[in-house]
Order: C-alpha cells, then sequence, then structure tokens
C-alpha cells in the first residue's frame, strides 16, 4: 500500500462582516486543505493553520518526500518530513503544512483500518467534550461593550457552559467590556479571556488584577510569546490562570514554555504545531509538568474533528473518580468554509459535543463545497476567488 498523491487547496470566502481583534482586522477567511490518495483509493483530509498560500507551498515542498510512502506507518513519514525541514524550519509555517500532511494521514489510516482516529491514538477516555464559544471578536457599529454582551448571551442561551472573549483594545475598555458581558451571562459559566499577545508585563498585571472580581477562567496570551519570562512572573501576580502556546511549534517549543513555568494551560494548534503524531508529544510533555492542555482550534471542520479525537484520547492527569470537564475551542465567528465543507454527527447539544465513532476523523467532505471556495482547482491551477 502507497501514498498515490497530494493536493492541497486554498479555499477563500468573503466575510459579511468584518471583524477584527489587538492585532488586525478579517473580512476573509482563507485556509489551506489537503487531500492525501492512497493507491487504494482511499482518501484522507487535513487543514493547516497559518497563511494559507504559504502552506501550500510547503505542502508542496515535501510531496516529494511523502508520496510512495506506506500511508500506515505515521510516525515513519513525520519523521521524514520533520528531516527534510529541520535545518530551515525547526518552527514556523512550514511545520504547520507538515501538519496538514500528518492530521491527512491520520484521517487515511482510519479508514483504511475502518476505525476512529481516537482508536488508533490509544483509546478513547471520555464518550463526549465540552466546547467553549469563542467569539466576541470587535466590529464596528453600536456600542461595543453591548454588541459583546448580546452576542455573549446569545452563546449562554443556546447552552454553552464557557466562552472566550477578546480584549487588546486598551485597558480600561477592556474592563468595560469584561464587566458587561459577565453581568449578561451571570456567575456561573466560565469566562475566558484572549489579547492575543497585545500587553507588556505592566499592562496585562494591571488588566488581570482588574478583572479578577469577574472570575476569568483563564487569560489567554496575555504577552508576546517572546517573553517566557515575564509569562512566568505575571502568573506570580495574578490568581488568573494564564494560558497560551498556539504560537508554539514541536515538543521543543512545548519544552520552552513548560520549563520555564510561563503558563497554567498550554493550547497547542494541532494544525500548526506539528499534527497529531507530536501533538500526542506534546500531550505527555505537558502531563510530565502537571499542565493542563486545552488545543487552540481555529479553521474548517476538520480542524474542529482533529482536536475531538485528540481529546477524546487525553490523559486527565492526575486521575480521579470524577474526571474534570476537557474543554475544547469552538470558534463560532462566521465561517462558511466551516459549515459548508464538512458534515459529522459529532453536534453541540446541551452543552457537549459526542465523540463520533466513524472511521477516520468522522466528518464527510462536500466536493461540491471544495470546488465552491477554492481558489485552485482540482488540478491545481489558480481559479478566480469565489
Amino acid at each position: 500500500m502507497k501514498i498515490k498523491s497530494i493536493q492541497s487547496f486554498v479555499l477563500s470566502d468573503k466575510l459579511k462582516q468584518s471583524f477584527y481583534f489587538s492585532q488586525w482586522e478579517y473580512s476573509e477567511r482563507r485556509i489551506c486543505i489537503v487531500k492525501v490518495t492512497s493507491d487504494t483509493g482511499h482518501v484522507g483530509w487535513g487543514e493547516g493553520y497559518g497563511p494559507a498560500s504559504i502552506i501550500k507551498a510547503g505542502i508542496e515542498h515535501l510531496t516529494p518526500f511523502v508520496v510512495g510512502q506506506d500511508p500506515l506507518q505515521t510516525e515513519t513519514i513525520w519523521s521524514t518530513m520533520y528531516r527534510r525541514s529541520l535545518d530551515f524550519a525547526r518552527s514556523g509555517v512550514l511545520v504547520s503544512a507538515m501538519s496538514a500532511i500528518d492530521v491527512a494521514l491520520w484521517d487515511l489510516k482510519g479508514k483504511i483500518l475502518e476505525q476512529p482516529v481516537y482508536l488508533l491514538l490509544g483509546g478513547k477516555k471520555r464518550d463526549t467534550i465540552t466546547p467553549y464559544a469563542t467569539g466576541m471578536y470587535f466590529t464596528e457599529g453600536g456600542k461595543l461593550s453591548q454588541v459583546l454582551s448580546v452576542e455573549a448571551k446569545q452563546y449562554a442561551d443556546f447552552g454553552y457552559r464557557a466562552m472566550k472573549m477578546k480584549v487588546g483594545l486598551g485597558i480600561e475598555e477592556d474592563i468595560e467590556n469584561v464587566k458587561t458581558i459577565r453581568d449578561a451571562i451571570g456567575p456561573d459559566i466560565h469566562l475566558m479571556m484572549d489579547a492575543n499577545h497585545a500587553y507588556n508585563l505592566r499592562e496585562a498585571v494591571q488588566l488581570a488584577k482588574a478583572v479578577e472580581p469577574y472570575n476569568i477562567y483563564w487569560f489567554e496570551e496575555p504577552i508576546s510569546p517572546e517573553y517566557y519570562d515575564q509569562y512566568a512572573e505575571l502568573r506570580t501576580k495574578t490568581t488568573i490562570p494564564i494560558a497560551g502556546g498556539e504560537c508554539e511549534y514541536l515538543r521543543f517549543g512545548f519544552q520552552k514554555l513548560l520549563s520555564s513555568k510561563s503558563v497554567d494551560i498550554v493550547q497547542p494548534d494541532i494544525c500548526a504545531s506539528g499534527g497529531l503524531t507530536e501533538a500526542k508529544r506534546i500531550a505527555v510533555l505537558a502531563s510530565v509538568y502537571g499542565v493542563e492542555i486545552v488545543p487552540h482550534t481555529w479553521g474548517t471542520g476538520i480542524a474542529i474533528a482533529t482536536a475531538a479525537h485528540f481529546i477524546a484520547n487525553m490523559d486527565t492527569m492526575p486521575g480521579r473518580l470524577k474526571s474534570p470537564t476537557c474543554f475544547m475551542e469552538y470558534d463560532r465567528t462566521e465561517n462558511s468554509l466551516r459549515e459548508e465543507l464538512t458534515s459529522t454527527d459529532m453536534v453541540f447539544c446541551n452543552g457537549e459535543m459526542k465523540i463520533t465513532d466513524a472511521p477516520g476523523l468522522g466528518f464527510e467532505l462536500d466536493e461540491e463545497a471544495l470546488h465552491k471556495y477554492a481558489i485552485n482547482d482540482l488540478n491545481g491551477q489558480l481559479a478566480q476567488p469565489h
């Protein structure tokens, strides 16, 4: 059995309404996905997190080293890709390209063996996970705190037990937004906040202290990811748990993050940090340090399914009779690519999502939607953006 072909696609969709966060504005969703086909006719799908066109180029660079290999030997293929990129890409977008191919190979392996990916990872340790709603980005029009509180109340009414808001516009405005949202959703729903590394240490301490009374579940990326020592210092100056890691790559990047005692919660993006093969290693590393792991997830249903299978298999440390809630990020911003490209029986209901037992990652990909949103056709030629 061999890998017959690898095709990558850049998908694009213009948003009806732009939104922004502490760093820049989103007016378009653009994502790179990859299709790996075996000579048995089985197909696996993967996704890379990051600049889509650059990830596509990375996939094309790695393709000659992967085609012809046995698709069941995921670790062996991962090692080949890693060695072929080590000298010039120990982190960054080429690792995202590796991640996309690796995720597709796990999906392909599951379909060939007619088993769900969580079983191939070692087994299902929970039947359900708890998605938290990621939203409450910044928009134009209306008083922002009121707009965000209405959105937060909608998530609460829909059944979400946890949600994450954006901060980073400025300390006073952040405080007002946090207070308004907490008032809207009440005391029982977990509220996280994400600054996308907008603040320096002094500002992060000031904001954290100010919002401690509003029971913040975690403060994500308060500081630029380069400043490990500052992250560690911030942890000593607030009662709010500190989260981060979406900007780290491979187990070696996470070793630095963990050994510096920078975070209470580590957040690898599986579609960027090395795929499922490396995510398993990162999870083991996190368990050695006794640090919780909640993957960063952003993109299509491919990324969501990948995170779900990973979390289904993930160890809870320490173990106990009544297992704690295992959260999964569930982006709720406008994204037609997420809504139309895939279908699955893993749906949100009563605050939880049940893990699928379907083969592979457990979704069906709609090739009509692929054609609709791809800016390169199935032969790899550029087409007009949707």
